[in-house]
């Protein structure tokens, strides 16, 4: 009879999927008379912490990849206004003049639609406080947040993708962010709305790689009991990033530094992204792959990309996934539209840059990392106990009960408009990591990374090219005969609490054949893998030389 406590780390092999999964850091007891089989493993932020140090440590740098990501991302969302004013680009319009004292508030100006009367309009004391100039919207605007961005954001990933599944992430995830945040840095240099455009073109593309790489990483650093918990860490990033763009691109702004107002904002989030690639480089192992062994890995190198790239296609052409990925791409438009409309809502209907940075710079980042955390910990409980599919059935819910609060977002008067976010973050944001938990479950390991970035390229080109049809909807409502701010509204009902109720219901038709496509999934990648011999673990890990 052995009873003897260890405290090393290994790695189990699951006899479902044969994944090589390392344990986790409590100490693992021999059974008795031949050895009883270990106690379930921790789920949730209990289980992520009881991890190894090392792999604590890689997505701490992953989650600092992802918010410095969104950052980047979002800055233009937040200095359109200042930059398109200085740089001339996108759409007039009458805003309230902040360099004149008068009583005017901006609602008595935006409510202006020819240049004669926004420039002739005066208070009560006889003060001209309206003033024509850019808005920062617009179709220059709009192609830059959406086309010249998205575009080669999708279209890139999905060679990166299949190239990750080859060769090493850890060097292509840093070159990647070193390429964007260098891009970002120099945005602040821009005097040319063409300069604009190219450097969105570097972002957009060194982007495009993050979220492959990194869930790609993910997924070998952490068991499948976990993954969902250590997704939804990971996404605290699209919130930190998001609402540290409010915060830098309003407060920064508005402080003036050396007299370049916007470019700072740029300045400081591009800057930090150069010196953690650097730490990533010198610092992150490249882990050994879940369930590929150096014979499918090698056969996969001899086919061209031509060759692999209809292999992904047709699985994708599976009704779950086929659905799954339609279903984020309207729930990603949703969040797409409101992001790049948030400054814009909210100036409309009077908020001050400084108002709007109060809110925005907390809220995200406080309720939309509980809500991707709380996500992925209910899926992974979930899915312990009634199988991957109950993973669907929490985003279905959680998208149901979150369109009530997005609609107040745009009905009630602030500051119940920025209150209504939280629960809004809380709970619609669950999607992000549940999806992609769903997504590498359904795909085979020697493909995953590439999956990933095809997912993304469908859910981008849809979500991120919506904000295209903000303009012509919001003018027919204009047309109408509802005013500005009131059409911007109406076009929000549909793009923003509409796509929250449609992506549940596609979400539900992806249920329906989820069960089948997850048993074939299985089979495949048991057909495809070899169980791991115990006791390799990637914390003593030591990439070879090719890897490295």
């Amino acid at each position: 009879m052995s009873n003897q406590n260890t405290k090393r780390r290994r790695y189990r092999a699951q006899s479902s999927n044969d994944e090589r999964q390392p344990l986790l850091r409590d100490e693992l007891h021999d059974g008795e008379q031949g050895g009883a089989p270990a106690a379930a493993a921790p789920t949730g932020l209990r289980g992520l912490l009881r991890s190894s140090g090392y792999s604590l440590y890689v997505l701490l740098l992953l989650l600092l990849t992802y918010l410095l990501n969104q950052l980047d991302r979002y800055m233009l969302a937040i200095v359109a206004r200042p930059s398109a004013q200085e740089i001339e680009f996108g759409d007039k319009g009458c805003l309230l003049n902040e360099t004149v004292k008068s009583t005017l508030e901006d609602g008595n100006c935006t409510a202006i639609t020819t240049e004669t009367t926004c420039t002739s309009f005066v208070d009560a004391d006889g003060h001209h406080g309206c003033k024509w100039d850019y808005t920062g919207t617009g179709t220059e605007y709009n192609l830059l947040a959406g086309p010249v961005f998205i575009l080669i954001y999708t279209f890139a990933g999905i060679p990166m993708g299949l190239a990750a599944d080859l060769y090493n992430r850890k060097l292509l995830l840093a070159g990647a962010l070193i390429l964007w945040s260098t891009c970002t840095f120099l945005t602040g240099f821009a005097e040319e709305y063409w300069e604009l455009a190219v450097l969105r073109f570097g972002i957009g593309f060194g982007e495009a790689g993050c979220t492959p790489f990194a869930t790609s990483l993910l997924a070998d650093y952490f068991i499948p009991e976990l993954r969902g918990t250590a997704l939804g860490v990971y996404n605290w990033g699209i919130y930190f990033g998001y609402s540290m763009a409010y915060a830098i691109g309003n407060f920064i702004t508005d402080a003036n530094i050396m007299d370049m107002g916007w470019r700072w904002s740029y300045f400081i989030s591009g800057g930090p992204g150069i010196l953690l690639g650097i730490l990533m480089i010198f610092t992150m192992k490249e882990p050994q792959r879940a369930g590929v062994t150096d014979e499918s890995r090698a056969a996969a190198r001899q086919k061209t990309f031509v060759q692999r790239l209809p292999e992904m296609m047709r699985l994708f052409f599976r009704p779950s996934l086929f659905l799954l990925c339609f279903a984020g791409a309207i729930r990603n438009a949703a969040g797409y539209v409101w992001s790049y409309s948030t400054q814009t809502f909210f100036e409309g209907i009077g908020q001050t840059s400084t108002q709007i940075g109060a809110y925005m710079s907390w809220i995200p980042l406080v309720a939309g990392s509980i809500g991707v955390v709380f996500g992925g910990f209910i899926s992974d409980r979930v899915v312990s106990r009634v199988g991957p599919h109950g993973r669907v059935w929490v985003i279905i819910i959680s998208q149901l009960l979150a369109a009530p609060f997005v609609f107040c977002v745009l009905f009630v008067e602030p500051p119940w408009a920025y209150i209504s976010l939280i629960p809004v973050y809380i709970i619609g944001e669950m999607w992000i990591p549940i999806t992609l938990a769903v997504l590498v479950e359904l795909v085979p390991a020697e493909i995953r990374t590439a999956a990933v970035a095809f997912y993304f390229f469908v859910i981008s080109n849809v979500g991120g090219n919506m904000p295209l049809l903000v303009d012509p909807v919001k003018q027919a409502f204009k047309n109408a005969g509802n005013s500005e701010i009131d059409a911007l509204r109406d076009t929000l009902y549909l793009f923003y609490p509409g796509e929250y109720i449609l992506g549940a219901l596609l979400y539900l038709l992806a249920l329906i054949s989820l069960r089948r496509d997850l048993r074939i999934a299985q089979e495949e990648s048991a057909r495809a893998g070899s169980i791991q011999k115990d006791g390799e673990s990637n914390e003593g890990y030591e990439p070879t030389a090719e890897e490295t």
